[in-house]
This record gives C-alpha cells, sequence and structure tokens, in this order.
C-alpha cells in the first residue's frame, strides 16, 4: 500500500517491524472516541463511567485475542513500559536473579542492566534460543526467565513451550520463578495463546498492529506478584498508575480484532521476494532461520555493500526499509542481535531487514525486488571503482 498521501513522495512501506500506519478502520475507531469519550474512566459521573464502560470492552478484546481473562490485562504506554513493568514489577527490591537471552530487545536488556543479578544466554547461528542454554543458567535464585517470543530483527520464533516447560519444573520443586516473554513482534503475525504457550507475563504493543502509538499491554496472569513501578493513583488495579488513554486503548482493541482475520498472503510475499532477490544477486544469504520464523521478515546479508547506503538508495526510490531495529537505528554499531548470532561487524553492516505488511501486494514487492536489484548492483561497482582509484 502507498501510505499517507501527505508524505512528499509516493511511500512503498516494507518496515512493518519498526512500525505500522493507523489502518482506516482503527483511525474511525479512535476518532469517535476521542469525539464522543471524554471521561475520565476513574470519574463516578456518566461521563467517567462511559470512558469506563469503553476500557473495560476493550480489555475484554484484547484479552480474547490472547486467551486471557480480563482481570489479566494492564494496558501500558507501549511495549517498552510493559517489558519494563514485568521485569523490575516482578524482581522489584527482591533482588532475585534474572535470565535472559542476548537477542532481546533493548527495552528488556537495558532494563536488566540495571538489575544486580543478570546472566545473558547464548543464541545459536540462526537467532534461536537453545532451552538447554536457559536451564544451565538458571539457578536456585532466579526469579524471572525473560526471553522474546520472536526477534524484532530476524523474525525468529523462539522455543517457549521448551522454556515454559523448565520454568514449570523449578516451579513445581518448589522454587518461586516466572517467566515473561516479550510478545511485540508476534503479535497479530502468528498464534498467540499465553495459556498454550505457557507465560505468566506477556507484553505486547499497539503500533506493531496497525494501532497508534502509545499504548501497549502486559499480560500478567494471576496471582503473579507484579508491584507498580510508577505511582499516583490506582489505576489499573493498582499496577499502572496514570488515567488511562482511551482513544489509544479503543483503537488498540478494533486493531487487535482485525488480525484476529489473519493475512495469508504474508508467508508467500517474504518467499517470492527471497527467491527473486537470491536468485538474482549473487553474494546474498538470509539471517536467521528459514523456519521458525515470523510469516512477514526477512533480514538479508548483501555481501560487500554498507546496508545504510542500501537504505538510503532505496528511500530515494520511495522504499521504506530497514538495517534493524528503530529503536536502535541512530547507533553507529552493528546489530547485537546479529552480532550474537555470529555474523561479523562487516555482516552485520551488510545487512537489511525487510517487513511486510497486511497491505502490500505482490506488485508492490516485484518493484521492491527490481530497485534492491539495481542498488545493490550499483552500489558495488562504486565501491569497486573506489578500491580501483585507491590501488
Amino acid at each position: 500500500m502507498r501510505a499517507h498521501a501527505f508524505l512528499p513522495v509516493p511511500l512503498l512501506y516494507f518496515d512493518h517491524n519498526a512500525t505500522t500506519f493507523v489502518a482506516p478502520e482503527v483511525a474511525d475507531a479512535m476518532d469517535a472516541a476521542v469525539r464522543q469519550v471524554f471521561g475520565n474512566a476513574s470519574s463516578t459521573h456518566s461521563a467517567g463511567q462511559n470512558a469506563r464502560a469503553c476500557l473495560e470492552r476493550a480489555r475484554g478484546t484484547v484479552a480474547r485475542a490472547l486467551n486471557a481473562a480480563p482481570a489479566e490485562i494492564v494496558f501500558t504506554s507501549g511495549g517498552t513500559e510493559a517489558n519494563n513493568l514485568a521485569i523490575l514489577g516482578l524482581v522489584g527490591s527482591r533482588k532475585g536473579h534474572v535470565v535472559t537471552s542476548a537477542i532481546e530487545h533493548p527495552s528488556v536488556l537495558e532494563c536488566c542492566r540495571h538489575l544486580e543479578k543478570v546472566t545473558v544466554g547464548p543464541v545459536g547461528r540462526e537467532g534461536i534460543v537453545e532451552a538447554e542454554a536457559i536451564r544451565r543458567s538458571v539457578t536456585d535464585e532466579t526469579v524471572l526467565v525473560s526471553v522474546m517470543h520472536a526477534n524484532n530483527e530476524t523474525g525468529a520464533v523462539q522455543p517457549m513451550q521448551e522454556i515454559a516447560a523448565l520454568v514449570r519444573e523449578r516451579r513445581a520443586a518448589g522454587q518461586e520463578i516466572y517467566l515473561h516473554c516479550d510478545g511485540v513482534q508476534a503479535m497479530g503475525k502468528i498464534p498467540v495463546d499465553v495459556k498454550a504457550l505457557p507465560v505468566d507475563l506477556y507484553s505486547i504493543s499497539a503500533h506493531k498492529v496497525f494501532a497508534p502509538k502509545g499504548v501497549g499491554a502486559l499480560f500478567v496472569r494471576r496471582n503473579v506478584p507484579v508491584r507498580a513501578v510508577q505511582f499516583g493513583g490506582r489505576h489499573e488495579r493498582e499496577r499502572r498508575a496514570g488515567t488511562e488513554n482511551v482513544p489509544g486503548i479503543v483503537a488498540f482493541a478494533r486493531a487487535v480484532e482485525l488480525c484476529a482475520t489473519g493475512d495469508e498472503q504474508l508467508p508467500a510475499l517474504r518467499d517470492f521476494f527471497e527467491i527473486e532477490v537470491m536468485g538474482r544477486v549473487d553474494g546474498v544469504a538470509v539471517n536467521g532461520p528459514r523456519s521458525p520464523r515470523l510469516p512477514n521478515t526477512s533480514n538479508l546479508l548483501f555481501r560487500g555493500v554498507s546496508a545504510e547506503a542500501l537504505v538510503i538508495a532505496l528511500d530515494m526510490r520511495g522504499m521504506a526499509v530497514s538495517t534493524g531495529s528503530a529503536c536502535s537505528s541512530g547507533s553507529v554499531e552493528p546489530s547485537h542481535v546479529l552480532l550474537a548470532m555470529g555474523r561479523t561487524r562487516e555482516e552485520a553492516k551488510s545487512s537489511v531487514r525487510f517487513s511486510f505488511g497486511r497491505y502490500n501486494t505482490r506488485a508492490e514487492v516485484s518493484e521492491l525486488v527490481d530497485a534492491v536489484v539495481e542498488c545493490v548492483g550499483r552500489l558495488r561497482g562504486a565501491n569497486a571503482r573506489e578500491r580501483q582509484l585507491v590501488y
């Protein structure tokens, strides 16, 4: 979809793992809420109770999507806050040991760096967290294991059921230990059932599923001892102080409803893209597993090409892609995810992420393929000429 006519150039958008635009149906739901639902959901008068009713309907919608109970959903300002609340709210003052992985989002890794006892486990060359590595990292002092459901850069889907099984083993033996899962990239792309996984805490974000930025949620399984990490009021069952963003939450719920319809075209678009590019360009490799992987995500290594240069070249053609996590895009350092997978710094700096969405078409992906082929050829040619001049 050529998104957002107000942009200075027609845009073909292939960076859905960074963010999505707001779907028309979602924008309509939010507009109606902004205009009509102005009360504070904590107020007792009719305007406040109208807002409360809208808030709780949205909570029920999000809960059903996760196969959770409404009381287990805590609305937040986004995935980062949900991850921070899960980790800091559970570990709190107990000073317990936390186990996580080297490919987590910065909102998990940076949060863990502020704790006293953390083990960051390795991953394999395909970016998959091995359950046995987690098992070796867990000690009698471990209170939390935090592993993402699907990686934002490579799309690698993690073995959550295996990891959950070892956490349950420890719990059955009497240890107070819990499992948190950052599901921000998984929601809306693969089935999510918090009971089937099973996890104790699960983070999601609205702007990854065609809803506005600034809204997210944390699933907190009943009786999991998460405490508030910000203070001021008794909102969200005393787990997250602050007046709820009712219009944003209503929009989030509408987007979640749209996600329930699924999107069967995404795997075909991704596979078509990879087959065409790798068939027409030499020196290309996939970063991450062929399976299990998010159906919309393709992270490709273009040997001999600067990823930043390729991103800029495609942007000049009106096509949006990225080098990885948008939260780290200002960094000159290579992707910590790709380095953890064993890629060299040079390889990591030659890797580009393409993430497709429900409104992309095969014709648009064909345009992208042609542009990638042309841009990679031109950049490699320029690099070759520079080397000739140097020597």
